[in-house]
C-alpha cells in the first residue's frame, strides 16, 4: 500500500523503496530521518520533463534540504543550484554544481557573501534592495568583474499560504514593489560593474492552486515589456518556486505539466531563459522522520503519545501550527485511539498533533511523521542538548548514513569556556 512516492507497506511493514524501516531502527537509533533517492530523482526528473519544451534552468533551492548527498544527486542529474548564504554556495560548488547554475537569493547578502559569489563568477545575482544592488556595483567595479543581476520583484499577490511563508505582499521583506522597479532598473543600468539581465519573481512557499501564480507571471510579462520598451536587455525570467506538496491526504497540489503549461502560456512569448527555483516540491514527500514511542500516558482530559522525536527535530508543526501525517511503521493492528502525538522538549508547544486518531500505540512502537524531505532536519537544531537526527538515504534495498548523529561530547565542545573562567 503506497503513501508516499517510493513508501509504502509490505507485508503489514513501512518500507521506503525496498528497505524495511524496521531493519534500519534495528541498527539505527530513532529518532531519524530517512529519504528516497527514487523520489528526489523522479521529482527533479518531472520537473525537466515538464519544461522541457523551454529554454528553461532548474535551480534547486538548497534551503529545502541541504544535504551533501541530496545536493550531489541533484547536481548529477543536471541542477543548478537557488542559494541564500555563502554557506549554501559552497555546499552547492562542494556537491558538483557549476558556479555558472548557481544563483544568488536573499534579502541580506553581506559584503563577504557578494565577494565571494563574485570571485567564483556565478550565473546572478537576485537583488532584493538598493543598498545591495549598491554595494554589489562597489565590489564587482572593485575586482574589475561584472555582476550579472536580476532585480526581485514584489507583485503585491496574495499567494493564499501560510503567513510566514508568503513573501508576495506588499507588507513582506522580499524584493522592491512592482510600482518602484522600474526607477530601481534605471538606476542599475547606470552603475559600473552591473549587467542586468533579468527579473525575478517568488510570491511565496506550499501553493495548493496556479491563480496566485498566473496573477504574478501576468504582472511580470506586462512589466519585462515595459524594462525592454525602457531600453534593457532583459534574457532572463526567474520565476522562483512555491509549488506545494500534499501534507495531507486531501490536498491535490497542480501537477508540474500544468504550472509549466501556464509558464509558457503567460511567458513563453518573451523568449526568455526561464528559471525554476523549486525546493519543497523536489525534496518534501521523499523524506520521513522515525520515531519511537517512549510513553503512552493517560491525562484527565487527553491522552498524550510521547514519542523521541521533538520540536528540535521537526520545528514546523510548532512554527507554522504545520500538519503532517503520522503513521504506525507496523500495521497489524486494527484498533485505533485519539492521541496528542508530543515530544521529549520542555515546551508545550512541542506537539506534532492534537486529538489524532491513530492506530493505538505502546511503548517502543514506531511511528513515522511524513513529507519531512523538506525543512526538517536543516532545520534542526540542539535545544536542551538534544542530538541532531541521522539523516538517512535508500536507494532500492540499500541504505546509507548521509549524516551521522553528532556525540554528547561533539555538541558540547563547541562552547569554549575562556580561561578566566
Amino acid at each position: 500500500m503506497k503513501i508516499q512516492p517510493h513508501i509504502s507497506y509490505q507485508d503489514n511493514t513501512m518500507h521506503v523503496e525496498n528497505v524495511s524501516i524496521a531493519s534500519i531502527a534495528k541498527d539505527i537509533a530513532t529518532p531519524f530521518y530517512c529519504y528516497s533517492y527514487a523520489a528526489i530523482e523522479e521529482n527533479y526528473l518531472a520537473y525537466k520533463h515538464a519544461f522541457s519544451q523551454q529554454n528553461t534552468l532548474i535551480c534547486y533551492a538548497v534551503k529545502a534540504n541541504a544535504n551533501q548527498a541530496i545536493l550531489t544527486l541533484l547536481a548529477n542529474l543536471g541542477a543548478g543550484a537557488d542559494v541564500v548564504s555563502e554557506g549554501e554556495i559552497r555546499r552547492a560548488l562542494q556537491a558538483g554544481v557549476p558556479a555558472n547554475k548557481i544563483v544568488f537569493s536573499g534579502v541580506a547578502k553581506t559584503r563577504d557573501e557578494i565577494a565571494y559569489a563574485l570571485d567564483h563568477n556565478i550565473l546572478q545575482f537576485n537583488v532584493e534592495s538598493e543598498p545591495e544592488l549598491q554595494l554589489i556595483s562597489e565590489l564587482a567595479t572593485a575586482k574589475n568583474t561584472i555582476a550579472h543581476i536580476s532585480i526581485r520583484v514584489n507583485p503585491n499577490v496574495c499567494a493564499n499560504t501560510h503567513e510566514k511563508i508568503t513573501t508576495g505582499k506588499s507588507e513582506n521583506k522580499f524584493g522592491i514593489p512592482i510600482a518602484k522597479a522600474r526607477d530601481v532598473y534605471q538606476y542599475a543600468a547606470s552603475l559600473p560593474g552591473v549587467k542586468v539581465q533579468g527579473v525575478d519573481v517568488h510570491i511565496g512557499s506550499q501553493l495548493t492552486e496556479l491563480t496566485p501564480f498566473e496573477q504574478a507571471f501576468s504582472k511580470v510579462a506586462a512589466f519585462v515589456t515595459l524594462l525592454r520598451s525602457d531600453g534593457h536587455d532583459i534574457s532572463v525570467i526567474d520565476i522562483g518556486g512555491g509549488l506545494g506538496i500534499n501534507y495531507s491526504e486531501n490536498e491535490t497540489p497542480p501537477n508540474k505539466e500544468d504550472y509549466a503549461q501556464l509558464v509558457q502560456a503567460l511567458l513563453g512569448h518573451l523568449g526568455c531563459n526561464i528559471i525554476v527555483e523549486p525546493g519543497r516540491s523536489i525534496v518534501g514527500n521523499s523524506g520521513i522522520l522515525v520515531s519511537s514511542v517512549v510513553y503512552v500516558k493517560k491525562g484527565e482530559e487527553r491522552q498524550f503519545l510521547i514519542i523521541d522525536a521533538g520540536m528540535n527535530d521537526l520545528i514546523r508543526p510548532s512554527m507554522y501550527d504545520a500538519y503532517h501525517q503520522i503513521k504506525p511503521v507496523d500495521i497489524t493492528t486494527n484498533e485505533t485511539s485519539r492521541y496528542d502525538v508530543v515530544g521529549p522538549v520542555c515546551e508545550t508547544g512541542d506537539t506534532f498533533s492534537k486529538n489524532r486518531e491513530l492506530p493505538t500505540a505502546k511503548a517502543d512502537d514506531l511511528i513515522a511523521i511524513l513529507s519531512c524531505g523538506a525543512y526538517g532536519s536543516v532545520m534542526s537544531s540542539t535545544y536542551n542538548t538534544r542530538l541532531n537526527a541521522p539523516e538517512i538515504m535508500v536507494n532500492d534495498s540499500q541504505y546509507a548514513v548521509i549524516k551521522s548523529r553528532p556525540s554528547y561530547e561533539e555538541v558540547i565542545d563547541q562552547d569554549i569556556v575562556p580561561n578566566w573562567l
